[in-house]
């Protein structure tokens, strides 16, 4: 079924992405006909590539520097004329265009931004800022359109909305809707573009000359980020390349793309080719992050609704339909750091949120001990070197904290030994206590089959050696005057692999609560490549890296086979996928499906984490991601919030988001995951 590219799953439009992209054409200053031909070819590239909205250069159709140039009669003429040229040639273009041009209006001239779609002029908004200092002259020539709303203006015959106040509105797709301010204005303390985002435009688009000088590409970055981040909206940006005048300045043509404060697109700078870069916006993402974020709401209201005062521009286009593939950066690990430059910042911080969160209850309780559980797992692992950090930092002693490693009827050798390996590295007071004497007169106690010498592995039988461990770290952290450090991750509480109460859902501080299990593995290596431990202790994390996720409740099988977390509720690197967009962005399953497919169907594209494991790197088709997304909505949805509704504390570490009832996510415990598994059941194959 996934080759059948016809169904309508398969289609970007249809999860709510619109295709943006910026275009350099090349220009020649004056030579109206060249720049009209230069766009319009641009135009039909961007058809080509299903591209919804094009954003040209400011000025683009006469060029910007041409100084005094722009008050000649004739050149405003074979503007206005060529403007026509491309609302006609519009009509068989896909793309809304947004074209940069002058015109005249009652004895002033505007800069002006030009939406043109499907054959018709929609709309004209002009500049509200002029720059007129260092080498910018802008009133010399033009007039501020600042306080124009509610007005119109004549453009070849055709009366047209004209002002600052102007949103338009896709007919087709639903939360398509962009807003147009120039250059300058997003260097204003209050960009146009925050209103024309709270006024319902989930896209702000900027037609920018913007002449380059050294570090003013940092500059246009750090705005394009702060504004689509500030206004929570999608950010486009276009400046002028190469063509336009260099009498006095230069030209870089660079466009950005960015969503939310997440960079999309970048053209290359400088180039001599016309450039087009383009990026699938997630405009559904923008509303429904809009909803969630009262802030932005109140805001709107304060600036007294401007979606009640701005004018909405309807338009019709042609997307195209079907399979055109996804443009747009989808991280396979959501919550591990991805940006190169800042990696080791990254973890760092992430690192240092759960040790200063330890560090605060300590401190609070003024406890003699900290009392682990240790596995020779990853979860316990972190906890430890976390707890280990937290101690070097204030001045205690590592033999503060008492790690106990707790063999039951399914641990292994190698894990056991991994347990105390860490243990005596990490410097540690480190004791054992088998639990399979207790475990066994309980299970004797409560008439279970395996006392009776059945090989019954149910869960009761599991729940039995979670309990027991969990109950005897309570006893000794009473016993040394300490408390218990939990170590169960987001990942376990997003499915509910935790045994409830008694076990190891349970903990005096959950210091690992925030963090999911794909990105323990990534501190954990970050841990061991660094010089924060000694070389024995590097050595062991890596060996605890390698090995294979598992409870170890059930005993190994005849072919010396463990019990495999994995194979049980799905990878990991899946499920913390899923979790990301269903409790940060509260995305649709069809959704979720859909982004995971572009992520994970070939291990050869897209950008994988720094040091990422050659052998590690897995691919996943559409049927595999279907069925684990599947099992993950059933627990997530009606199966866990149980457990997540009674948690210990802990701190939140990434901003994708925390399971405690007492910060992001709150639910009720006894929901119906009906809807979801509704929705996957009707739009993926």
């Amino acid at each position: 079924m996934t080759a059948d590219r016809s169904h309508p799953f398969y289609a970007m439009h249809e999860h709510g992405f619109v295709r943006v992209a910026t275009s350099t054409p090349r220009v020649r200053p004056a030579d109206v006909a060249f720049n009209r031909d230069a766009v319009l070819a641009e135009a039909r590239r961007a058809h080509d590539a299903h591209v919804d909205l094009l954003v040209f250069p400011e000025l683009c159709l006469s060029s910007y520097a041409i100084d005094d140039l722009h008050l000649q009669s004739a050149m405003i003429e074979a503007v206005e004329a060529a403007i026509a040229d491309v609302v006609k040639a519009s009509a068989d273009l896909s793309p809304v265009l947004l074209v940069g041009a002058a015109l005249m209006r009652k004895g002033r001239l505007y800069n002006c931004a030009l939406a043109i779609a499907g054959g018709r002029l929609l709309g004209a908004v002009p500049k509200s800022y002029l720059p007129n200092y260092r080498e910018f002259y802008e009133k010399r020539w033009f007039a501020s359109g600042k306080a124009i709303r509610g007005s119109t203006i004549t453009v070849n015959g055709q009366e047209v909305p004209f002002g600052v106040d102007l949103v338009f509105a896709s007919q087709v797709l639903p939360n398509f809707r962009f807003f147009a301010e120039i250059c300058e204005d997003f260097w204003a303390p209050t960009p146009p573009s925050s209103l024309g985002a709270m006024a319902g435009a989930t896209i702000l688009c900027n037609l920018s000359a913007s002449n380059i000088v050294i570090g003013k590409s940092d500059e246009r970055h750090m705005l394009c980020r702060a504004q689509s981040a500030r206004a929570v909206s999608a950010y486009v940006y276009c400046a002028a390349g190469h063509g336009e005048s260099t009498t006095d300045l230069a030209w870089d043509g660079q466009g950005v793309i960015y969503e939310l404060g997440d960079l999309l697109a970048e053209s290359e700078r400088f180039s001599l080719d016309p450039q087009l870069c383009v990026a699938d916006v997630d405009c559904d993402r923008i509303v429904m992050d809009r909803v969630r974020v009262p802030t932005f709401n109140d805001a709107a209201e304060l600036a007294g609704l401007p979606e009640e005062t701005f004018r909405t521009v309807p338009f019709r286009h042609a997307p195209a339909g079907g399979d055109i593939g996804l443009t747009r950066p989808v991280g396979r690990f959501p919550f591990v750091p991805a940006r190169a430059d800042k990696l080791d910042a990254d973890c760092y911080e992430a690192f240092n949120i759960q040790v200063d969160g330890l560090m605060r209850r300590i401190e609070s309780t003024g406890a003699r001990s900290l009392v682990i559980g240790i596995s020779g797992g990853l979860d316990s692992t972190h906890a430890l070197i976390v707890a280990a950090h937290a101690c070097d930092r204030l001045g205690l002693p590592r033999t503060t904290i008492r790690g106990y490693t707790m063999p039951g009827f399914g641990t292994s050798d190698g894990t056991k030994s991994n347990a105390w390996k860490l243990m005596n590295a990490v410097g540690i007071t480190a004791e054992e206590i088998d639990i399979r004497p207790a475990a066994t007169t309980m299970l004797n106690d409560i008439g279970h089959d395996f006392a009776d010498g059945k090989p019954v592995y149910d869960v009761t039988f599991e729940n039995v050696q979670a309990g027991l461990r969990t109950d005897y770290l309570f006893r000794l952290a009473s016993q040394h005057s300490g408390f218990v450090v939990g170590t169960g991750d987001l990942s376990e509480l997003a499915l509910g692999w935790c045994t409830y109460g008694v076990g190891d859902h349970m903990s005096h501080y959950a210091v690992n609560a925030g963090v999911p299990k794909t990105l323990i593995q990534y501190l954990i290596g970050w841990c061991a490549r660094g010089d924060r431990f000694n070389a024995s202790t590097e050595e062991i994390l890596l060996a605890i890296l390698a090995t294979e996720i598992s409870p170890e409740l059930v005993p190994a099988g005849a072919d010396g086979a463990i019990q495999s977390t994995e194979a049980k509720i799905g990878p990991y690197e899946l499920n913390d996928f899923f979790l990301h967009h269903v409790m940060r962005f509260g995305q649709k399953p069809s959704k979720v499906a859909f982004l995971a497919w572009h992520a994970w169907r070939e291990a050869g594209v897209g950008v994988w984490p720094a040091g990422f494991p050659e052998g590690k790197k897995n691919e996943y088709d559409l049927a595999t991601i279907r069925s684990w997304l599947e099992k993950f909505l059933r627990r997530f949805f009606a199966f866990s919030q149980f457990k997540r509704s009674a948690i210990p504390n802990g701190p939140k570490v990434s901003s994708g988001g925390a399971l405690s009832p007492r910060g992001d996510w709150r639910a009720p415990s006894d929901a119906s995951a009906a809807v979801w598994l509704a929705e996957l059941d009707a739009r993926v194959p």
